[in-house]
């Protein structure tokens, strides 16, 4: 069976929707299984999404792809570096 792999907006909601049957009474892995999908993910996406709002989690998103990107940039400059710190102390 094909995984499903959906956007954080998507995360967010289907927490609310869980929230809210919660609120009426519902068993927590009945709540789960209505959005479709696992008690594991549900924890998973609980844990990072819990509590955050449509725009944080956009932003959240972005902060994270920044970050990868400012991350690759400082190891591809520090592979520069020690390149040319071996070339001007002469060793081949």
């Amino acid at each position: 069976m094909a995984r499903k792999h959906h956007k954080p907006e998507e995360m967010v909601a289907k927490l609310r929707q869980v929230e809210v049957m919660l609120a009426q009474g519902k068993a927590t892995a009945e709540a789960v299984r209505t959005i479709g999908v696992t008690e594991q993910s549900y924890y998973r996406w609980r844990s990072e999404y819990g509590g955050l709002k449509l725009d944080q989690v956009k932003r959240l998103k972005q902060l994270e792809q920044e970050n990868g990107r400012l991350r690759k940039a400082v190891a591809d400059l520090t592979l520069e570096k020690l390149v040319l710190k071996e070339a001007a102390s002469g060793n081949p």
